[in-house]
């Protein structure tokens, strides 16, 4: 099939990866404009952009899909169908009806569940024990259109939303890859998504992130990987953020840790305990404000803590 692929962050790169090895004929690109980044504010390529690039496919930036000139070009094109993985943008439904085969979007969750942006963050933060990604037709919906098939993931216990999502990335690839493969065959035909069971997984902003530690020690380990790597957990200390990694599993607390009360911090030659609604958790690395990480102990010395103080 004639393919014009829709993606933009590193997590799609799998995927198109997948199709340029395959019998597809990808003949175009398209992904969100080049962004300027860092401090010196360098207009940067997305990583599927430069993929593109590095292996000669012409590659659209719309500022908009439902921009005119867009949708003349991808036309010109002529697509049979358009898979999208993270491209970031709705498509609107001039826009869908272009390629015969439709736009099959590659989501990581098993829908209905964890609808939206972040449905791998929601999975962990919410104590999910499995989830998977899907490939389904794009509907003007929100993530609503028929589903054409799914694969399963089992959640680590230290999984951070960035570990989940590399592996579920690889196996949606190639799981996008066999949808495509059925497509063309017309083996594979897609099936309503049930009416129940559908949630919601809105993006998660910095304010998000910011840990509770009112909440039980499993909550707060949860919450901490679910915002790793972005948009980054912390928490406050003397009224300065303080990013937080995912703590450490499975460590006992000394009996002077016990009975900290929430937030409230406990510092030994070796460990930095933080108290919690339960037991109190050990925090593993942190980054002062304008700082690298590190690690939390070497920073609890630096920050000479006094007894009773707290993160809030």
């Amino acid at each position: 099939m004639r393919v014009v692929f829709a993606g933009t962050p590193a997590t799609a790169v799998p995927a198109l990866q997948a199709l340029l090895h395959s019998a597809h004929d990808v003949v175009a690109v398209v992904t969100r404009p080049d962004a300027r980044v860092g401090r010196g504010r360098q207009l940067q390529r997305s990583p599927v952009g430069e993929l593109a690039d590095e292996v000669g496919i012409p590659v659209l930036t719309p500022m908009h899909p439902r921009d005119e000139s867009f949708i003349t070009e991808l036309s010109a094109l002529g697509p049979d169908c358009c898979p999208v993985v993270a491209y970031g943008a709705l498509i609107p439904p001039p826009v869908l009806a272009v390629p015969r085969l439709g736009w099959v979007n590659l989501h990581f969750s098993l829908l209905p569940a964890w609808r939206g942006a972040a449905p791998v963050q929601h999975a962990i933060w919410h104590g999910d024990d499995v989830t998977g990604a899907t490939t389904f037709v794009l509907d003007e919906g929100m993530d609503t259109g028929p589903v054409l098939g799914t694969v399963t993931e089992t959640i680590h216990r230290d999984d951070t939303t960035g570990t989940l999502l590399a592996r579920l990335a690889e196996s949606g690839a190639e799981l996008l890859l066999q949808t495509l493969d059925g497509l063309a065959t017309g083996q594979l035909a897609a099936v309503a998504q049930p009416p129940d069971g559908a949630s919601m997984a809105p993006k998660l902003e910095s304010e998000d992130a910011r840990i509770n530690f009112g909440q039980p020690a499993i909550g707060v380990d949860r919450h901490i990987r679910a915002c790793t790597p972005a948009p980054g957990a912390w928490t406050q200390f003397r009224s300065h953020r303080l990013g937080l990694a995912p703590i450490v599993q499975q460590a006992d607390a000394p009996p002077e840790a016990v009975a900290l009360r929430p937030g409230e911090l406990f510092s030994a030659r070796q460990a930095v305990w933080v108290g919690t609604a339960t037991q109190p958790v050990q925090l593993s690395m942190v980054q002062p404000a304008g700082k690298k990480m590190m690690s939390a102990p070497d920073w609890a010395r630096g920050s000479r803590l006094v007894a009773g103080e707290a993160l809030q």
